[in-house]
């Protein structure tokens, strides 16, 4: 059974979704919404009580200014929100991309919130040698969608990315009036202010939490490839391999659900690993 529910946060109002029972676990992306890992929280749901929601600004999450950014460190305090309102004192967190560097975020900022941290392929440009040349990759990504519209910047956005020319972006949701407010959300007031944001490493380091790195393993083509190696060597951790790519929660998740769960519930993290 699944509960919708909101609360305020500053500057809007919030929607998120609790399933299952068991050790509360979150799962988050960045633009993508709660529906995009319902599949991967109904897989985990036997063992965890699943929290997911819409980021600030997207889908059913709505804001006063709609053209207010979005930074990682706004999102970790709206995941901070919905530990206050289920009256939880720590959780586990799972997030993919942006999620990623709203978990990365939200770990350095509350470490005592923090069990463990599943940072999967975070897009933390800012590591890379060659990030001021990714960053203007963002710049025209951006540009972009301001002159020829959405399907041009996804398709830019997905060719910087790694992708080849025939993979598609996200798949369509019901709406495509909300698909493209979303997409403006993302390529307007998100994508710059959450590839430029720089993880406080030491506090990553130095937390009582554990951080895990995650990488698909059919990811080896894309620029996360680079980002979780540079993440992963800076907080001398080994990167996980989880099934699919960049949005393998979506394609496989039992096979997801299982590693994860099997993750944040091993002390010891002696799970499968791959160094890239």
């Amino acid at each position: 059974m699944t509960s919708t529910n909101e609360i305020n946060v500053p500057g809007g109002r919030l929607r998120y979704e609790v399933r299952g029972d068991g050790p509360l676990l979150l799962a988050m992306g960045s633009p993508m919404a709660a529906d995009a890992f319902a599949p991967l929280a109904d897989a985990l749901a036997d063992r965890f009580t699943v929290v997911t929601h819409d980021p600030r600004g997207i889908s059913g999450s709505k804001l006063d200014d709609p053209n207010q950014d979005s930074t990682p460190e706004m999102r970790a305090e709206d995941v901070i929100a919905i530990l206050d309102a289920l009256g939880a004192e720590t959780a586990d967190v799972f997030g993919s991309s942006g999620g990623a560097m709203t978990t990365l975020a939200l770990a350095a900022r509350h470490p005592g919130r923090i069990r463990t941290v599943v940072a999967h392929e975070p897009p933390t440009l800012n590591l890379l040698p060659d990030s001021a040349e990714r960053h203007a990759e963002v710049d025209e990504i951006v540009k972009a969608f301001e002159t020829d519209g959405l399907e041009a910047a996804w398709r830019m956005f997905l060719g910087t990315s790694g992708y080849e020319e025939d993979e598609a972006g996200p798949p369509p949701s019901d709406s495509p009036e909300q698909d493209q407010e979303d997409g403006r959300r993302f390529f307007v007031h998100e994508l710059r202010e959450t590839t430029r944001y720089s993880p406080d490493l030491d506090a990553l380091r130095d937390g009582p939490f554990r951080v895990v790195v995650g990488l698909g393993a059919d990811s080896g083509g894309l620029l996360t490839r680079r980002t979780c190696s540079a993440l992963a060597d800076e907080l001398g951790v080994p990167v996980v391999e989880f099934p699919g790519d960049h949005g393998g929660f979506i394609w496989d998740p039992e096979g997801f659900a299982k590693l994860l769960g099997d993750i944040v519930t091993t002390a010891d993290a002696r799970v499968p690993l791959a160094r890239v």
